[in-house]
């Protein structure tokens, strides 16, 4: 059995999926525009992003090393903003959060989501308006909950009763009156993985719609006048592709607004449905529209409220993945081949797991090219992995790469923007890569790679 564009056979410990690997593409060297960043083309044979050679930045910049492209960034900020005009879109920080990433929203007009004293720090410091910025998280401290309240930030999503008492008791103490969300668990799971499916209620986000809780929650805030409640917050799971999911999570909401104003006479004038829209990482996935996004999302608002005979509250997204994902691409240098007869060939860079863990903890799939140079090689299944002490330290799973390619090459891995710096880690002592921002045939680093200087530094 030949390993060059055929299945893998047996595993370790595992027995072969159901599904086999996916088969050669035609072509190799193809830069598939719905993946790749929106200025991606190959120059010469070398993948190029922001009109700036790959092989030059890693000759620069070292590898592996994150490049985003600017121009990709900012277009999809500017799509989300005509998209829903009229309506709030706040940037999921988690997503990717840098001062650089925090400038760009300024200048596009959006909002930004924190969820930690850390990311809203990041904010600050470059100026961006606290009235825009929504603080979420399932267990904010009293130091966080006081630096949002000093700050002034726009909207604190409460999520737990816990939480109402202690900004309650906070907000008394500085004079403050915030203006609140409830984080409701709607029950509408998302069809995504596990692990970022967030709507159902055995898990640890938000009030519970079904027992009850995100009722008492209301009840509990308006009997706290230091506290404004506004309105309900939903996110249903990440890595969506249609509007099914947010219809069913609405029409649950707009059934709490009607409890909300026939108990206590107060019409919330705002709705957030959170964000969690999926992208293109493979052949063959589906990435929404964004403007029929948006008119799928306000006709399901506007008919779900003239059903339950309410008027339409401001809607509020949260996109993170969308804006930031596919603009960024990882590149790592190859380091060893090692060839497994009759099964797969294993190609190692100088990464892994520490630059990027999703593969590793969702099974997330990604695509990947020899970027420094075409081939016109066969096809070899291979599997992109790391240098790690894991078994489990694989980028991409399944892949064909050229049968020629060898150590020293470049091999970049498209849709790595959203959360592969922000779960970032030291994990065998290895630095966390740069960031270099890439337009105009011009890069520059907007996060610096760390040393092992900086590992080293705080110990004792």
């Amino acid at each position: 059995m030949s390993r060059f564009a055929h299945p893998a056979g047996d595993r370790h410990a595992e027995m072969l999926p159901h599904e086999r690997p996916p088969l050669a593409p035609a072509d190799l060297n193809r830069i598939n525009p719905a993946i790749w960043p929106r200025t991606s083309s190959r120059t010469e044979g070398a993948l190029t992003v922001g009109g700036v050679d790959v092989r030059d930045l890693a000759g620069e910049y070292g590898t592996p090393l994150y490049v985003l492209d600017e121009a990709d960034v900012r277009s999809r900020m500017r799509d989300y903003a005509t998209a829903f005009a009229g309506s709030e879109v706040h940037y999921a920080g988690k997503a990717f959060l840098c001062k650089e990433i925090v400038r760009w929203l300024a200048e596009e007009g959006l909002g930004l989501d924190v969820a930690s004293g850390g990311e809203l720090a990041v904010a600050l410091s470059v100026g961006f308006p606290a009235e825009r910025i929504t603080f979420h998280g399932n267990n904010k401290s009293v130091a966080e909950l006081t630096r949002a309240l000093e700050a002034g930030v726009g909207h604190v999503v409460v999520d737990s009763y816990a939480e109402i008492d202690r900004l309650g008791r906070l907000a008394a103490e500085h004079g403050a009156r915030p203006k609140v969300m409830i984080r409701v668990t709607t029950g509408v799971e998302a069809h995504t993985h596990e692990f970022i499916a967030t709507a159902h209620d055995d898990q640890k986000f938000g009030l519970s719609l079904n027992t009850g809780a995100a009722a008492e929650a209301v009840r509990r805030i308006l009997a706290l006048p230091q506290l404004e409640l506004v309105g309900l917050h939903s996110h249903i799971g990440s890595q969506i592709v249609d509007t099914a999911g947010f219809e069913v999570a609405a029409r649950r909401l707009a059934a709490l607004l009607v409890e909300i104003k026939d108990e206590h006479g107060v019409v919330l004038p705002e709705l957030d449905l959170g964000g969690g829209y999926g992208i293109a990482y493979v052949e063959g996935d589906e990435a929404p529209d964004i403007k029929e996004l948006a008119d799928g999302l306000r006709e399901i608002v506007s008919h779900v409220c003239a059903d339950a005979g309410l008027p339409v509250p401001r809607l509020t997204v949260e996109p993170g993945r969308t804006i930031v994902g596919p603009g960024g691409i990882t590149l790592y240098e190859v380091g060893t081949v090692k060839d497994v007869e009759g099964l797969r060939a294993y190609v190692s860079v100088d990464g892994g797991m520490s630059d990027n863990v999703r593969t590793a903890l969702y099974g997330a799939e990604y695509t990947a090219v020899l970027a420094g140079r075409e081939s016109a090689a066969e096809p070899m299944l291979s599997r992109l992995v790391g240098k790690h002490c894991e078994s489990g330290d694989m980028i991409v799973r399944d892949l064909h790469l050229p049968a020629d390619i060898a150590p020293g090459d470049l091999v970049a891995v498209a849709a790595t923007g959203a959360y592969c710096r922000s779960l970032a880690s030291n994990y065998n002592y290895l630095p966390k890569p740069a960031v270099v921002a890439v337009s105009g045939g011009k890069a520059r680093v907007i996060v610096a790679g760390e040393t092992e200087d900086d590992l080293l530094r705080g110990q004792i």
